[in-house]
């Protein structure tokens, strides 16, 4: 049993994460490249999720991605991590809003590669890495998909 602390915000929110927490869960099996590794494209897809939920949170209505901007992956993500998306805003203009999106993981012990030796090395166990970062611009839109302004 984990102690409930261990779900508070406060303990769990990694030292350098910036922002307000969108999404958060494990990184499955189903999701490796043929490395073993997590695929790129389901982080960069988990990123666009968490940026449009707080873009949605921030406008008060629909959003669409119309742009990523410098995505950069600085660590791979193993499957077992615990995965969490934080989003800031960069800047908000009349109808597009860009959120600064990090990609953060707390590693977990038994992580095995495709030869059956742990991945994860021990002194990692608990512990929060940045593993990707980066720009996403986002367009509030009307039922039509038409850009719109933002509320004043």
């Amino acid at each position: 049993m984990v102690p409930e602390e261990m779900y508070d915000e406060a303990v769990i929110r990694p030292g350098g994460a910036r922002g307000h927490l969108a999404i958060r869960q494990v990184a499955m099996p189903a999701n490796t490249n043929q490395n073993g590794d997590i695929f790129g494209g389901w982080i960069m897809s988990q990123m666009d999720v968490g940026g449009g939920v707080y873009a949605r949170l921030v406008t008060g209505g629909r959003v669409v991605t119309v742009a990523v901007e410098a995505l950069t992956f600085h660590k791979p993500v193993q499957v077992g991590d615990e995965v969490s998306v934080y989003c800031s805003v960069v800047r908000k203009g009349r109808t597009s809003i860009t959120i600064h999106v990090q990609t953060w993981v707390r590693r977990y012990p038994g992580v095995k590669s495709w030869s059956g030796t742990n991945r994860t090395d021990p002194a990692e166990y608990g512990k929060f890495f940045l593993v990707t970062e980066g720009n996403f611009v986002f367009v509030r839109v009307d039922d039509g998909g038409n850009p719109i302004p933002f509320p004043q």
